[in-house]
């Protein structure tokens, strides 16, 4: 019963928010036409038109849907939500105008999409950011939260219920948890597991969360089975949780369940052509936008010390194939450049080259290799095949960041970890990039790098370990 009341929320949630995107229609077309012009636009009273924009509405609600944007508000934190929202708002008008000209709506105005864009968008916005607002009140007072059974007490039990306490926007109450004996700090002890069927017909509750320890799984079983004699929603925290992903995809194979431990979100060919595609035009625009500067730099180079104006040194990228990483040449020639690492105090740089590796200027050719498909705009850094693989040796997880296409900037790189830092911490970063990739991620990575993420802030390390 639980289950169908949230489908019939979540139905309710869409219809308003389909309702809301029909209307802003209307009051674009109202801004664009009258507000704006003092004209009423008679393609508002198109039959035609009316019904494209109703399919519309109806399309992109179950867009949001499907990229789980109606999820309860506590298991969705509201930066993400927003984000998610605004640019798949974004992705859903882009069509609904490709599709506008291939029909060949010659009235429709641009104006008018975006007025249309930036109503809905920000409608929606404010709703979700009230809806977020009102459920933190209402879980702060105890109204409206889920009531949970916690079957264990050990560690993960305790782990479980501290966050439950710390954070009560996740909308949910521990009542007792039952476990083999009592435990200090996790509330009421309501009697151990040999009573589970009896304790569970008596308290009422929602949810039932298994987090037995490893010498407790004999009992799963008869947990599982008393928790469906009473129809409760059951979720468990398994003891191996630490070698989990952010997001693990479970698949079936006959009668094996797999838990694919490196999955990630760029698995999913439409989102990585997404990716790709963004890759594709962003850098074709950048090469366009930025040749004049390009062209001062390369002459600059050239004129301050022999050698060739670009410099290309082989890098590891996605699947541990290497390539060609281009850059301007910010030292003199010299032997070491495959296997030394620069230094902030490098006596190989030059006067300009120090210049232009201070704001990541002489980074701007890897556009070609962004534009060719060997990197990517946000991505881990890619390495020298020389130190790659020394450190998939001593450094656990390192070839994991190969999962992806190596990037011009990245998570890593806005929080400082660029040259010759700490390697351990680049891949913990890269890899939570790698599981958490998102395109709103990515204009998120852009948008620091722009705002002085390029600044190169490197510090001299006076060795390099590597085993």
């Amino acid at each position: 019963m639980l289950q169908k009341n949230r489908r019939f929320k979540v139905f309710l949630n869409m219809l308003l928010e389909a309702a809301i995107i029909f209307a802003s229609y209307h009051a674009a077309v109202y801004i664009r036409f009258f507000a704006l012009k003092g004209v009423w636009n008679p393609i508002i009273e198109d039959a035609s038109t009316e019904l494209l924009i109703l399919l519309y509405s109806l399309c992109t609600v179950t867009l949001f849907y499907l990229y789980h944007l109606y999820i309860p508000v506590h298991r969705l934190r509201l930066f993400k939500e927003l984000s998610k929202l605004i640019l798949l708002s974004l992705v859903s008008v882009l069509i609904l105008g490709s599709v506008l000209y291939v029909m060949r709506f010659e009235e429709f105005s641009r104006l008018t999409l975006l007025i249309f864009l930036m109503l809905f968008s920000c409608i929606l916005c404010v709703k979700r950011v009230f809806w977020h607002r009102i459920a933190a009140l209402r879980y702060a007072q105890g109204i409206g939260m889920e009531r949970v059974i916690l079957i264990g007490s050990g560690r993960l039990a305790e782990e479980y219920y501290q966050d439950l306490t710390e954070y009560p926007q996740f909308g949910r109450r521990v009542i007792g948890y039952i476990g083999a004996d009592p435990h200090a700090g996790l509330g009421e002890y309501l009697g151990g597991l040999e009573r589970i069927e009896e304790i569970l017909e008596k308290v009422p509750c929602e949810e039932a969360v298994v987090a037995l320890e490893p010498e407790e799984t004999a009992h799963i079983q008869a947990v599982l089975n008393a928790a469906g004699k009473e129809g409760l929603r059951v979720s468990m925290i398994p003891f191996y949780r630490a070698y989990f992903p952010s997001h693990p995809t479970i698949e079936t194979m006959g009668r094996s369940v797999l838990i694919d431990l490196r999955a990630t979100p760029l698995d999913n060919n439409a989102l990585a052509a997404l990716k790709r595609v963004f890759d594709i035009v962003c850098s074709a625009l950048l090469l366009i936008v930025l040749s004049p500067l390009l062209l001062i730099v390369a002459l600059i180079v050239k004129l301050e010390s022999p050698g060739p104006v670009l410099f290309s040194q082989r890098r590891v990228g996605l699947n541990k194939r290497e390539f060609n990483m281009y850059k301007f040449r910010s030292m003199r020639v010299n032997s070491e450049s495959d296997t030394a690492w620069s230094r902030s105090a490098d006596p190989r740089r030059t006067r300009f080259g120090s210049f232009i590796r201070k704001y990541s200027i002489d980074e701007l050719p890897q556009l070609i290799n962004v534009f060719t498909g060997d990197m990517s705009l946000v991505g881990p850094r890619p390495e020298l095949p020389y130190y790659v693989y020394r450190f998939k040796e001593s450094v656990p997880l390192y070839l994991v960041r190969q999962q992806v296409r190596p990037g011009m900037t990245g998570w890593a790189q806005i929080h400082g970890l660029r040259g010759d830092t700490s390697i351990e911490a680049r891949v913990k970063y890269d890899i939570w990039y790698i599981e958490n990739w998102s395109p709103a991620l990515d204009l998120r990575i852009l948008w620091k790098t722009a705002l002085g993420g390029f600044i190169n802030t490197e510090e001299l390390r006076t060795e390099v370990k590597v085993s």
